[in-house]
């Protein structure tokens, strides 16, 4: 049984310490790959590697000043040193800002544009209302009758599993709600309110670098998270569409069924943590459809070298030529 690769990139809380750090060490082309992101962003670039590589971090983890770039960067990386070992993947679903990752793989963006647009886009945000995201084991409909002011749905990763966006305040009352229903609620490692309206204002700032920049159809099929559906050349030259993202919620769960449908996969989750594996490894769309999915970075550090090469020789045991992909 053969199968063609599509690559999903995770975004907000799929960052954990340590992630990909033995890589790094250990992978030439992954190391070169990062070091060039980091080195578009200068001196910021350098506080980011440093923070990330060693012991006493001058900035958290979880603070979107370090998980949005070192994210951008580590999917970025892995999707290079994956085509570095002649792998070439068919198309690309991202999650969050795995969607901008996605984007520059299919060259919509070049890099350095979207490292602008990202480093423009962590600045902006962090002026924002403090808040968060909670994973919410339940499907919208269950949700909403617990839903405190400002509180909306910010993911749907599938049908019983969604994550919730808001400010702090109204977002703890919220969690609050659900768990005396007893729903299983957990906080999402995040600091802000990511894919909530109340980010709009923010996001809307990126616009006028938006504008300025070149972007172009998709060269490679990507599954949008924000619509659900092959993302279109009107979309992807849409600096709007863009700009939008961080305030927009994500229905990942309908791109992974718009994925399966176009053929038999492997799906190959592309960043940190094994989030994105679960998700697909569970979708009754991709299992209909006699997918698979594996994941090139272990779900907690240490190892990654090992999971990379792993998964590197079940993709060439598993992949299947472009050609004979069923693809738009």
């Amino acid at each position: 049984m053969t199968r063609s690769v599509v690559l999903l990139v995770p975004g907000q809380g799929a960052q954990h310490p340590g992630m990909a750090v033995d890589l790094y060490h250990t992978h030439d082309g992954f190391r070169a790959a990062v070091d060039e992101v980091f080195a578009l962003w200068g001196g910021e670039g350098a506080r980011i590697r440093a923070d990330w590589l060693g012991p006493d971090p001058e900035i958290e983890l979880d603070d979107l000043r370090r998980s949005q770039p070192l994210l951008f960067a580590i999917g970025y990386a892995l999707a290079t040193a994956l085509r570095g070992e002649g792998i070439e993947p068919v198309a690309l679903a991202g999650h969050s800002v795995g969607e901008v990752v996605a984007a520059v793989v299919a060259g919509v963006f070049r890099l350095h544009d979207a490292a602008e647009v990202l480093a423009e886009r962590v600045a902006q945000l962090a002026d924002g209302p403090p808040g968060g995201m909670l994973a919410v084991a339940a499907s919208v409909a269950e949700v909403i009758p617990y839903l405190d002011a400002e509180v909306h749905v910010g993911a749907v990763n599938a049908a019983r599993q969604i994550m919730l966006a808001g400010p702090s305040a109204p977002l703890a009352n919220t969690a609050r709600r659900l768990r005396a229903a007893e729903i299983t609620v957990r906080p999402v490692r995040t600091r802000n309110p990511f894919h909530s309206p109340v980010l709009q204002p923010y996001a809307d700032k990126a616009l006028p670098t938006l504008r300025r920049l070149p972007l172009a159809p998709p060269k490679l099929p990507v599954y949008s998270g924000y619509t659900g559906k092959l993302l279109t050349a009107a979309e992807a030259t849409d600096p709007a569409f863009w700009a939008a993202q961080p305030a927009r919620p994500v229905y990942f769960a309908d791109a992974l069924a718009a994925a399966a449908e176009s053929g038999r996969h492997l799906f190959v989750e592309t960043g940190p943590g094994q989030g994105l594996t679960a998700l697909a490894r569970r979708h009754p769309a991709v299992t209909a459809a006699g997918s698979r999915a594996v994941a090139l970075l272990p779900a907690r550090a240490g190892g990654d070298a090992a999971q990379f090469t792993s998964t590197v020789a079940e993709i060439f045991a598993a992949a299947t030529p472009t050609s004979e992909a069923v693809l738009p």
